[in-house]
């Protein structure tokens, strides 16, 4: 595995609890990185010479504004390309905004904005177009990402089929139980890939805060701070993985298979019967489908 990005949860925490969440951010989560995390996860980045860029992410990182400064800091040191995705809510004006973003000038290179209906009552929020204009006034890339709306008549969830610059609903996490039953399901057998996430070889990884390397969200590689990040990539194995396994082969719906497990006849999308399967599958390797963050527990 030569991963060329890491994703750093910076924190759990999140000043909204949007419905279509994949990892459940929310003002009751719990977990949140230290700088002493965040330089230990950058030594084991650098470690690996591959990895060249590095993104700050949540939940909502800009809630610890100073540990987010000073790990961007440290990235860019290290030579890391640096981005950061964050909802926007500091930006009440532009003008404000760009006190937000001055520690950022020069040492990011991408600012991404969550801004849609499941944040704002706009898609494109005022606080985004602040942040955006402030980006610009500082020489900071910036730029929007948006998620479609689904209901049972839209063809929002069906990729190609969107309009430029939004993304489909993922129905894992929080969208599982919120949104999922408002678009029409397919059968369950139809589901045998996982278009999401390049699981045989992946190029980037999230790092949450308890150090759980993620795959895709909720299934883990292991745990950095308990072994390293290069031995995991030198020993990963997608194809005995026990969760990777089943889905390289045949999708979400060979894990069912696989482990026999009980499922509904009808699923959103491929995340939905993934996450469902996997849900039912944590008592079993709860080491592998966690932490309990990603799954709303």
């Amino acid at each position: 595995m030569n991963l060329s990005g890491l994703h750093l949860l910076l924190t759990y925490q999140c000043n909204l609890e949007c419905d279509h969440c994949f990892v459940w951010g929310g003002s009751q989560q719990t977990g949140t990185m230290t700088l002493s995390h965040v330089q230990e996860i950058l030594r084991q980045a650098k470690e690996l010479e591959t990895v060249r860029w590095i993104y700050f992410e949540g939940g909502e990182p800009f809630l610890y504004h100073p540990i987010l400064v000073r790990g961007v800091q440290m990235a860019a040191q290290a030579g890391f390309q640096v981005g950061i995705v964050t909802n926007g809510y500091w930006a009440t004006c532009e003008e404000d905004a760009v006190e937000w973003l001055k520690p950022f000038a020069q040492l990011i290179q991408d600012l991404a904005v969550s801004t849609d209906l499941y944040h704002w009552d706009d898609k494109i929020s005022r606080q985004a177009a602040n942040a955006r204009a402030a980006a610009k006034e500082l020489g900071i890339p910036a730029g929007i990402i948006t998620v479609a709306q689904c209901d049972e008549d839209s063809a929002a969830s069906v990729v190609g089929q969107l309009p430029p610059q939004e993304s489909a609903v993922m129905y894992r996490g929080r969208a599982a139980e919120k949104l999922a039953q408002k678009v029409k399901g397919r059968p369950w057998t139809e589901f045998t890939a996982c278009t999401r996430e390049n699981l045989r070889d992946p190029q980037r990884v999230h790092v949450d805060p308890l150090g759980y390397v993620h795959l895709c969200q909720g299934i883990s590689l292991g745990n950095l701070f308990h072994s390293s990040l290069k031995d995991m990539c030198e020993n990963y194995d997608a194809e005995k993985h026990p969760i990777v396994g089943p889905l390289i082969a045949a999708g979400p719906a060979e894990l069912v298979r696989h482990y026999d497990l009980a499922h509904l006849d009808w699923y959103a999308d491929a995340c939905h019967l993934c996450y469902d399967a996997r849900s039912r599958l944590r008592g079993r390797f709860s080491e592998i489908l966690g932490p309990d963050q990603m799954y709303g527990a």
